[in-house]
């Protein structure tokens, strides 16, 4: 992965996990210099805590399409950006990342938006899918004690 622009890019989750761990593996370094002292212990540090995201199950391909399928939507550069980054599961969700999402995107979109993030970026239980399944299968369980 090659950074174009080092200072103009709003980086997604996935790419930063990416450039780390390049860093990590020694790929593209140079030399290290005074202010790198501390570098493998933060590139590590951060590698284990971005593991524990959504984007250790993302594609370049997936983030591409996700990208594609959002344009209809109107959603500013950084509500995208969020929206892949933390992969939300619920209309709540996307509620906070979108702002004035209740003037902006109706309920048919929320859960069109949901449907296109499951099917485009896959998480570590398979899907939102597999989550709603489990809720319902805890309210029939409620609804009979």
């Amino acid at each position: 992965m090659e950074v174009k622009s080092e200072n103009h890019a709003m980086l997604s989750n996935f790419e930063v996990l990416g450039l780390l761990k390049d860093i990590q593996a020694g790929r593209g370094q140079k030399k290290p210099n005074k202010y790198q002292t501390n570098l493998a212990t933060i590139t590590y540090e951060t590698i284990k805590c971005l593991e524990q995201w959504p984007c250790n199950h993302q594609t370049p391909n997936g983030i591409m399409a996700v990208m594609m399928a959002l344009t209809p939507y109107r959603l500013t550069p950084a509500e995208k950006l969020q929206l892949i980054n933390l992969r939300p599961s619920s209309a709540v969700e996307i509620q906070l990342i979108v702002e004035e999402s209740e003037e902006r995107l109706t309920e048919a979109q929320i859960e069109e938006l949901l449907d296109l993030l499951s099917t485009h970026l896959p998480g570590p239980d398979g899907g939102r899918d597999e989550q709603e399944e489990g809720m319902e299968d805890d309210e029939v369980e409620e609804d009979q004690g």
